[in-house]
């Protein structure tokens, strides 16, 4: 508090000892930014209690910006961009001053954030905050952390999160990654090329031909190298713990779900139904 008042000082406020007593009498103010109302008073005695009062009582004027599972920085940025007025290149750099992943670090949540926050602030805190986050889910999952084994499950969780109709079908979702790297086939899967600005297009066979980037599996043997949007949890936990089965293929049916397959065949007749 001392601080607080030490500051009023340099900033031509007139406060003194009488004003210190008075501001820890009416509590303890609120770290980070917060919002001080303007008032209709109108002396100077009065409006100096009024703005210790609030100094020690204010909220953070805050505003929310979600990242939802599934989506990609691109979208997250724009929205971003949008919530808060800030430039979308500062906040791409900004980004990028902090981590080396394209996407797949910040965990999709719900984030509060002060309105008058920038760029860099903002990035550092959602990457600092998700990376201590992600350290302590590997360590609660796996018993250590390991950066380059944990990203990788990402990415994997990055592609099961846009190819899953729901959580029960994670696992075997996952299963079907797994089996298929094991036979070294690959793994053809649209969600890989929801990335980026493609996060909400439709996969066609021309964007298949096309696409020449490290994100299609249908030209590139193995997972990407970086995730392909964020992962919930459920997503990680379903790539750390696979279920067991011995499946290869997988189409959507009439209920929304998946029809899983060990068998071209199969698959062929799934596809029929």
């Amino acid at each position: 508090m001392r601080a607080i008042i030490s500051h009023l000082k340099r900033n031509n406020l007139d406060v003194n000892g009488l004003d210190s007593r008075l501001f820890r009498f009416f509590g303890a103010p609120q770290s980070g930014w917060i919002e001080v109302k303007p008032t209709n008073t109108i002396t100077q005695e009065t409006s100096k209690g009024d703005l210790l009062y609030q100094l020690a009582n204010s909220k953070a004027a805050l505003k929310e910006i979600t990242l939802i599972p599934g989506e990609t920085m691109y979208f997250f940025i724009e929205n971003i961009s949008s919530t808060l007025g800030l430039d979308k290149q500062a906040l791409w750099d900004s980004y990028y001053e902090h981590t080396s992943y394209p996407d797949g670090v910040i965990l999709p949540n719900t984030y509060k954030v002060p309105i008058d926050i920038g760029p860099r602030y903002l990035m550092s805190y959602l990457i600092s905050q998700s990376m201590k986050e992600h350290k302590r889910n590997a360590i609660k999952i796996l018993g250590r952390y390991d950066e380059k084994q944990w990203f990788n499950y990402v990415t994997i969780a990055s592609i099961i999160q846009k190819e899953a109709a729901n959580k029960e079908e994670m696992p075997i979702v996952a299963a079907v990654i797994y089996n298929r790297l094991k036979v070294k086939m690959p793994l053809q899967m649209d969600g890989s090329l929801n990335y980026g600005q493609y996060s909400h297009q439709k996969v066609t066979p021309e964007r298949i031909r096309m696409d020449k980037s490290v994100y299609n599996t249908y030209k590139n043997y193995g997972i990407p190298p970086y995730p392909v949007g964020s992962a919930s949890m459920e997503a990680i936990i379903a790539t750390i713990k696979p279920a067991n089965v011995d499946y290869l293929y997988f189409v959507k049916n009439s209920s929304g779900n998946h029809s899983f397959s060990n068998s071209y065949k199969s698959h062929l007749e799934n596809i029929r139904q």
